[in-house]
């Protein structure tokens, strides 16, 4: 692990640097991580039956339909055909919930419907039932651009993610848009860096050989630059992932991606 840690250090290193050579000339605005990955990851992405991340959906689409907790409830049983009523509801997330007082993202949005509706225990992040059921939330969204409130009671959440992403932190003292905007679109070793938005998540990482939360990703990001690494759900990483969801305005929902 530490010979791990050391490598990816010293190849964050060089890239910030400018060590490393330039892929391609970044885009002006924000794209999705898609648009960085190679023209045969690109058409597993684009196909549904070689797409390892659909085995998630398709877990998701039988937890749906599946009663549990002492209400003898399921997802159906409130909301009916996922197909339409959660058209759309992964790109206004995360989102402000009055009744907890604070941003929920879809993972938390979900637990928060099992103890409240359900009266059944919440599932642990990254676990596959959890994953499942956020990927196949999200994969209704798919094409649907990104549009998140961050006004009135999620502001002050906005802006904490806002310090996150532009603050120095860790040992090696890198801030999350050194990479994501300055040096969008320059190689890190085998990779390109991306823009950093989570418009594809749960996202299937060749690297994991599984589904992932974009909570994963911001870990290993911070265990990258040596800094303090969150709880999952943490209203730190929430933050975070609502400020990039901002960023992300405008892009379409492409759930369940796959990344290197």
């Amino acid at each position: 692990m530490r010979c791990f840690a050391n490598t990816l250090c010293a190849g964050l290193l060089a890239a910030l640097s400018g060590v490393a050579a330039r892929a391609e000339e970044a885009p002006r605005a924000p794209v999705a991580g898609s648009a960085f990955l190679s023209p045969e990851l690109k058409a597993v992405e684009a196909d549904e039956i070689a797409n390892t991340g659909m085995l998630w959906i398709v877990g998701g689409e039988q937890l749906w339909v599946a009663k549990d907790g002492a209400a003898g409830k399921s997802c159906a049983s409130c909301h009916d055909d996922a197909r339409q009523s959660m058209k759309g509801v992964a790109a206004r997330y995360p989102s402000f919930d009055t009744a907890e007082g604070r941003v929920l993202n879809l993972e938390l949005r979900i637990n928060n419907c099992r103890t409240r509706h359900m009266q059944a225990a919440p599932f642990a992040y990254e676990t596959n039932e959890l994953l499942s059921l956020t990927a196949y939330v999200a994969y209704q969204s798919r094409g649907i651009p990104v549009a998140v409130d961050a006004t009135g009671p999620a502001a002050a959440s906005f802006e904490r993610g806002k310090a996150l992403f532009n603050n120095r932190q860790g040992q090696l003292n890198l801030y999350c848009a050194q990479c994501h905007v300055d040096h969008a679109g320059r190689r890190l070793r085998g990779d390109v860096i991306s823009h950093g938005v989570g418009v594809g998540y749960p996202v299937y990482r060749i690297e994991w050989q599984s589904a992932g939360s974009l909570h994963r990703r911001l870990r290993a990001c911070s265990f990258g630059v040596r800094s303090v690494q969150y709880g999952y759900g943490s209203d730190e990483y929430v933050s975070l992932e609502l400020y990039l969801a901002k960023r992300a305005e405008g892009l379409p929902i492409n759930t369940p991606a796959i990344r290197k």
